[in-house]
């Protein structure tokens, strides 16, 4: 699949005129195109609902266009719950999928009625502390039997867990599909054993708990239409298991992330109406002959829904002539550090040079003390020259997200390409100011010179 920026250079250069470079730029069009497709995808399922997973791209601008189609937000952490609230999202559109979680995150997640997809079994007698906590502060349920708000419903003794909860499902050993070993979740720290999430459930279901889900991630950025059909497969079979053998209702199976993106030109994108439909013909063979028909499909996309349809935008500034040829350019890995971290590949095309020949050999390298900070090695592209700008292809989920200060470098603005061609800032950029801010108070804070 070739790979085409959806901003032209000409573009760039009017956008750089009032955000200077690096920035990230979200395609409007594209994302909206991309939800509308998800849902149609899962049509089938009047229960359906993609909980965008906000580590991916925590920007309430973009969270709102999603919002437009019904998408919840997947949170693990206080402040992707804070933003989800921010954004109009109410306790049934956040599920909350966190682990090693503090107190206090959960009191937050417990307040704003969101759905707790617990990590571990040792946490339900940890979060039923907390809920009696609050409830002898004067908490109690809302008419939902969800959300603890001051003078809410005393629940009956013992029956004080929310009425809708989750448990996070680990299988152990390897995860195969037709085309080999995707992933290793024996050794992920996440979710509970088969026989621990029996037992949770009984727990559960005895603390008050009425409609359950589960809730499993097996594998990371697959690229196969088959992914969600296999899994769904597993997950829908333990949902009859657990329906039986513990008499209580499945409400949702979510088959959490891990549908991926191609980054590599030559790779084939999943096809988001054929995976759907492999879920629905899953959904029948299991569900169906069990009476299960009311089970909603979750989903928790980041990557999907965002990567494709975010950039980071570069101008190249030096040019380098050593045992290799080197283009420097104003980003570094601070911005986008997964090539760095994981030696991930995003496609890079220099902009108004789409048609040349790409005859020359470089490594993109970025300003950080760091020799792993590049964002290629020994890329093919056309002859490159200082001025020129980098479109750094499918950075739109974990790029800006990921983001940090390493060698005092500052994150950049994030932009919005409308629909009607016109940019809306997003995220200012960082400033020195906001780098120091937490000195704030102390004689250091008001010797620095924020001008100069």
């Amino acid at each position: 699949m070739k790979k085409i920026p959806f901003v032209t250079r000409e573009q760039v250069e009017e956008i750089a005129r009032s955000y200077p470079t690096p920035f990230y730029l979200y395609d409007e069009a594209g994302i909206r195109r991309n939800a509308q497709a998800v849902r149609d995808a899962f049509a089938w399922n009047p229960g359906f609902r993609e909980y965008f997973a906000v580590k991916a791209t925590p920007n309430p601008y973009l969270m709102d266009i999603l919002k437009e189609y019904d998408c919840g937000f997947d949170c693990s952490s206080e402040a992707e719950l804070k933003l989800s609230e921010a954004v109009g999202a109410d306790g049934p559109h956040i599920m909350f999928s966190s682990n090693e979680t503090p107190a206090h995150e959960y009191e937050v997640a417990l307040k704003l009625g969101a759905i707790i997809n617990l990590d571990d079994i040792t946490h339900i007698p940890f979060l039923e502390k907390i809920i009696l906590g609050l409830l002898e502060q004067g908490y109690g349920y809302d008419e939902s039997g969800m959300k603890l708000v001051p003078g809410g419903r005393v629940p009956e003794e013992g029956k004080v867990f929310p009425k809708k909860m989750s448990c996070r499902y680990n299988p152990g050993g390897v995860f195969r599909m037709s085309n080999g070993i995707m992933d290793n979740p024996g050794d992920s720290k996440y979710g509970f054993t088969k026989e621990q999430l029996f037992e949770g459930f009984r727990i559960l279901k005895e603390r008050g708990v009425e409609d359950f889900g589960i809730h499993a991630f097996l594998a990371s950025n697959t690229v196969t239409n088959e992914y969600y059909p296999t899994l769904a497969s597993q997950l829908f079979a333990l949902a009859v298991e657990l329906h039986r053998d513990v008499e209580v209702h499945m409400a949702f199976v979510n088959l959490s992330g891990g549908v991926g993106v191609a980054y590599k030109p030559e790779a084939k994108p999943n096809d988001i109406a054929e995976i759907g439909a492999g879920v629905h013909r899953v959904y029948e063979e299991i569900f169906a002959p069990e009476g299960m028909d009311d089970v909603a499909v979750y989903t928790e996309m980041g990557r999907f829904m965002m990567a494709p349809y975010g950039a980071l935008i570069t101008k190249v500034i030096h040019e380098k002539h050593i045992y290799k040829e080197y283009i420097g350019v104003d980003a570094c890995a601070a911005n986008l550090m997964r090539p760095a971290m994981y030696g991930a590949y995003h496609h890079i095309t220099v902009l108004g040079k789409e048609n040349e020949l790409r005859d020359h050999k470089y490594d993109v390298a970025g300003s950080l003390c760091e020799n792993n900070d590049k964002f290629a090695i020994d890329r093919i592209l056309p002859e490159v020259e200082k001025g020129d700008y980098l479109f750094i292809h499918d950075a739109g989920a974990h790029g800006f997200a990921m983001g940090y200060n390493y060698n005092g470098r500052l994150w950049s603005a994030e932009l919005l390409l409308r629909e009607d061609g016109s940019v809306k800032l997003i995220r200012r950029a960082q400033t020195l100011r906001d780098y120091f801010a937490t000195f704030d108070g102390s004689p250091y804070f008001d010797r620095i010179d924020f001008e100069g």
